[in-house]
């Protein structure tokens, strides 16, 4: 989908770049027998997204874009995203702490079997909270955005990058 407004634009572009790495993530986690180098290095940058650009990610939405889709009448898309933000960052927290470990290079076989479980888990629940962001969350920023508004939101949201 081609978005028109700016906003709807931004997010697109970060859901694309996030899928991207989540389908890397997946696939290497899934197949790795062991931690090795390759998989830590991709893992670092995996928290990285995690812990930084989803967490910019979700504010800007809770802050900026769900008070104006619940103005807009739909509050309980609103509600179910933000509801879905929790959980991930539930998921996040769980998963920090695993990853710094395995950088430390101090992993048991008991933990790398969590850290699998939990990457894998936040992997499906991202793809799963992207797909709903874009099919409901984008086209309607496309109906409530006026260009004036629209504009404001973008400049302060690469602000905040």
């Amino acid at each position: 989908m081609t978005h028109t407004t700016q906003t709807a634009r931004i997010l697109d572009e970060e859901h694309r770049a996030n899928l991207e790495l989540l389908g890397r993530m997946e696939n290497a986690i899934a197949r790795a027998p062991s931690a090795t180098g390759d998989l830590t290095t991709l893992l670092r940058q995996f928290a990285h997204a995690m812990e930084h650009d989803i967490a910019r990610h979700f504010d800007f939405e809770e802050e900026a874009l769900f008070p104006l889709v619940a103005d807009a009448g739909d509050g309980a898309i609103a509600a179910l995203l933000l509801e879905e933000h929790d959980a991930i960052r539930d998921v996040v927290a769980e998963l920090l702490p695993l990853v710094r470990t395995l950088a430390e290079g101090r992993i048991d076989e008991e933990s790398w079997d969590r850290l699998r479980i939990v990457t894998l888990e936040l992997v499906e629940r991202q793809v799963a909270h992207i797909q709903k962001e874009t099919m409901a969350l984008l086209p309607l920023l496309e109906d409530i955005l006026e260009p004036a508004v629209d504009g404001e939101l973008a400049l302060a949201y690469a602000a905040a990058a």
